[in-house]
């Protein structure tokens, strides 16, 4: 089910090269579905391409820097941040940083594709914040904070302590949901997933 808040403008922010310049965002709180919406789209859109975000701390088995996060020492990521080459970026944990680089955003651009950012919420208020006629963003809602603690436990991954701390971040990140263009409640994966990439082909004018 789609909920409209804010209205996305459907001009094309062009460059002298003729690039279009737009975004796409997903966020959501944990559980909600996103990354299987994400690779929804990617699947069915060829334009888009995922932007692959920085992080400080070590690849994890099985993953390619350059391809799942590029890793970077903290010093030099405090360094990006100095030098204000970032869209987007936080702390989530002491030492641990994330984020989106202006260079990446640049480097979609310039293939000619459309950068699709599935980050957090407060990244994602940043990003739409610098492009505000360039982006579309889209929040997934869970039905309800009850479904999400359910999606939560299935995982079995979730002690009772981090359960209760992705709750309680949820339930603050749902606050901002006016602050995006358009909301998909997943209540239903496949209708979310076809919801969501239909708003994604209008805003990028991508026939399906």
């Amino acid at each position: 089910m789609i909920v409209s808040n804010r209205p996305f403008l459907y001009s094309p922010v062009v460059s002298g090269s003729g690039e279009h310049h737009k975004i796409i965002i997903l966020t959501a709180p944990s559980g909600a579905g996103k990354t299987s919406i994400t690779h929804h789209l990617l699947k069915k859109i060829p334009q888009l391409s995922f932007s692959i975000s920085a992080a400080t701390r070590e690849a994890r088995a099985g993953e390619v820097d350059g391809k799942d996060y590029y890793f970077i020492t903290e010093e030099a990521f405090t360094e990006k941040i100095k030098a204000s080459e970032f869209v987007e970026w936080e702390m989530v944990y002491e030492g641990k940083y994330y984020g989106t680089l202006k260079s990446e955003l640049q480097r979609l651009w310039k293939q000619n594709r459309y950068p699709l950012l599935d980050i957090d919420v407060k990244g994602a208020i940043h990003v739409q914040q610098q492009y505000p006629k360039e982006s579309l963003s889209v929040f997934i809602e869970p039905p309800s904070v009850k479904e999400l603690r359910r999606r939560l436990i299935s995982r079995g991954s979730e002690s009772e302590e981090s359960l209760q701390t992705r709750l309680n971040k949820a339930e603050y990140e749902l606050s901002f949901i006016s602050r995006f263009n358009k909301v998909v409640v997943n209540d239903d994966l496949e209708e979310a997933c076809a919801e969501t990439e239909a708003l994604v082909r209008k805003f990028l004018n991508i026939p399906a």
